[in-house]
């Protein structure tokens, strides 16, 4: 048993361990880390198998066409000019197909633009090429968050999407992104695949969505707006913790990152 259990465990702890970012052949989406996240997966999954089915139909018909109508096989061709009963089919079919699609997508559409409950805001900024945090509801905490180099990983650290400076935020809340870029940048594209996150950074414009986080650990996205040389190279490191740590890093932070809201009043004097 003891054998059994150390197997699952090295089986089971690297998919565990890194179910929050892309892994090498993954073809699938990640792990969900959002209740919004597992309704998209959701939805993906039903209209993947109407699509497959509808597919497989056309394919199917097209065949038994090509069979049935060859030359060879109908010497006679049919004058047959129009069926009723065939015409209301595939005009209600269709219909029915899309309202079925429609009813999930306009439940989703509606739940990632819901800011009726929002437990705090915090603010991304797209530069060239990182992004800047800010959390207006906790004493405007500032710090940019720029990517880690090979030789500053550490183990388990993920390259390319590792930062110096991790979005800390609590889980079970229901947390507001204000998302803009630089107003001398260019667009970018704030997105955390495992949350279920992707919004454009547009200069001179302030975009908005929101996410729930299901589970502490780290969560890993990137800039997926091509935005110039150093496009690959803007990840963002999301840290999810408990109430209680978070409420502690934030007294650490205050300290830390205080010389940056010193900054950031002087620039705007």
């Amino acid at each position: 048993m003891k054998i059994v259990l150390k197997v699952l465990s090295f089986v089971l702890l690297p998919s565990l361990v890194f179910a929050n970012q892309p892994t090498d052949w993954q073809l699938s989406f990640q792990n969900p880390g959002s209740p919004l996240m597992q309704e998209l997966v959701d939805f993906h999954s039903v209209v993947f198998w109407i699509i497959t089915v509808i597919t497989l139909f056309v394919f199917v018909l097209l065949a038994y066409v090509c069979v049935k109508f060859s030359a060879k096989n109908n010497k006679t061709p049919t004058k047959t000019t129009h069926n009723a009963l065939l015409e209301v089919a595939w005009t209600l079919i269709p219909v029915l197909i899309l309202v079925v699609i429609a009813i999930p997508s306009f439940r989703l559409l509606y739940k990632q633009n819901d800011f009726s409950n929002i437990d705090m805001t915090i603010k991304a900024t797209g530069y060239t090429w990182y992004w800047g945090y800010e959390y207006p509801d906790h004493d405007d905490i500032t710090f940019d968050s720029i990517m880690l180099q090979d030789d500053e990983l550490k183990e388990n650290q993920p390259r390319l999407l590792t930062t110096d400076n991790l979005l800390v935020l609590p889980v079970k809340k229901n947390i507001k992104v204000l998302i803009t870029s630089d107003p001398s940048g260019v667009i970018h594209s704030w997105s955390v695949p495992s949350l279920g996150v992707k919004m454009d950074a547009i200069p001179g414009r302030l975009n908005e969505t929101y996410f729930y986080i299901n589970e502490p650990g780290m969560y890993y996205g990137q800039c997926s707006e091509l935005c110039g040389s150093g496009h690959g190279f803007m990840p963002i490191t999301v840290k999810a913790v408990t109430n209680e740590e978070f409420t502690s890093w934030l007294e650490t932070a205050k300290e830390e990152f205080a010389s940056n809201h010193k900054d950031k009043n002087l620039a705007l004097k």
